[in-house]
């Protein structure tokens, strides 16, 4: 999948945190980065200096006008997103746009249709789904190596700051636990075993109406089920599990970054370890993957689809909807 490279000039919309993240692995692999752009020309001038980066755009929309960008990597909170992208794709540029895609379904099928329109690729940055363990344990499934799945479970538990103010903990900021961290294993659920079925969730709110904990049951295609719990309060183990009537998958903490995880059979034998061989933090096979997809002259992901991502966040939707979480947007 990351074999071939198109070449693709990069350009880094926003300068916080998960774009530091990005851009670093982006060096590791030795891809082109060409510009940035912030809202703020001084966060810019230092983005730039850190990564060596020649164009400094004091605007996004500075940004998207530079002929010399091909894909721009949005990394703005995501009640911003779908407006980013589609600027982005009115400008003609591939867009690898931060999980999660869009603040909501509806936001993301316009994304999706915008892109299929003007023939750009278009690509929710889930990270996780190109790494190396993931890329082996969807060839494990698929071969048959655990029988008939029938559960999955995982956990993205993590103690955050319980400022009201904070990203996390707003409202209009799209705050709450489930969208920044029960996207992972509501992904992976949906990488395993397809689209839900059926959606349970139960939540507790904090202080701002954000979630704080999410807990969902799904249940898939023949009647395999789902778990996961996400929790911006309190730390879990971060691992995640799928069983099967043959045979097991543990990975190892932490789940959804580069790690370990184990085949073991039903009677307790391992039969596969694999260890991640991965320099960084990994971000960087995402990008690999966009560049291949546009060498090969794709504009659509085969391990993440568009339209997947607008099924995941329609899921997400639901959910949000059954614990009582609705953002001042979506008014």
């Amino acid at each position: 999948m990351t074999d071939t490279t198109s070449g693709l000039r990069w350009g880094i919309l926003a300068t916080g945190l998960i774009a530091h993240a990005f851009t670093s692995d982006l060096r590791t692999a030795g891809l082109e980065i060409r510009a940035v752009g912030s809202r703020r020309p001084d966060a810019a001038a230092t983005f730039a200096a850190e990564f060596d980066i020649p164009h400094v755009h004091g605007s996004y929309e500075a940004l998207l006008a530079d002929d010399e960008v091909d894909i721009v990597y949005v990394a703005t909170p995501h009640p911003h997103h779908a407006e980013n992208a589609l600027a982005a794709i009115a400008r003609g540029k591939h867009v690898l746009v931060e999980k999660p895609f869009t603040l909501t379904g509806d936001e993301a099928a316009r994304v999706r249709d915008a892109a299929r329109e003007a023939g750009v690729l278009a690509m929710e940055a889930m990270w996780t789904r190109y790494l190396p363990h993931m890329l082996r344990i969807r060839e494990l499934v698929a071969a048959g190596a655990l029988g008939e799945v029938r559960a999955v479970f995982a956990d993205h538990t993590q103690h955050l700051p319980a400022d009201p103010a904070h990203r996390l903990n707003a409202l209009e900021l799209g705050g709450g636990a489930l969208l920044d961290l029960g996207v992972y294993p509501i992904s992976f659920a949906w990488d395993v075993l397809g689209a839900p079925t059926t959606v349970a969730a139960q939540g507790r709110l904090g202080e701002t109406g954000a979630d704080t904990e999410v807990a969902t049951i799904m249940t898939h295609a023949g009647g395999a089920i789902s778990t996961s719990i996400s929790s911006s309060r309190a730390a879990g183990p971060n691992t995640a599990h799928i069983v099967g009537t043959e045979a097991r998958i543990d990975v190892d903490r932490v789940w959804y970054t580069p790690t370990t995880f184990r085949l073991t059979s039903s009677d307790g034998t391992v039969l596969e370890e694999f260890v991640s061989p991965v320099e960084g933090r990994g971000m960087q096979y995402q990008a690999l993957a966009a560049e291949a997809y546009v060498a090969r002259g794709l504009i659509d992901s085969p391990v993440l689809p568009l339209d997947e991502s607008v099924a995941i966040m329609r899921t997400l939707d639901e959910i949000r909807g059954r614990i009582g979480v609705h953002y001042p947007q979506e008014d």
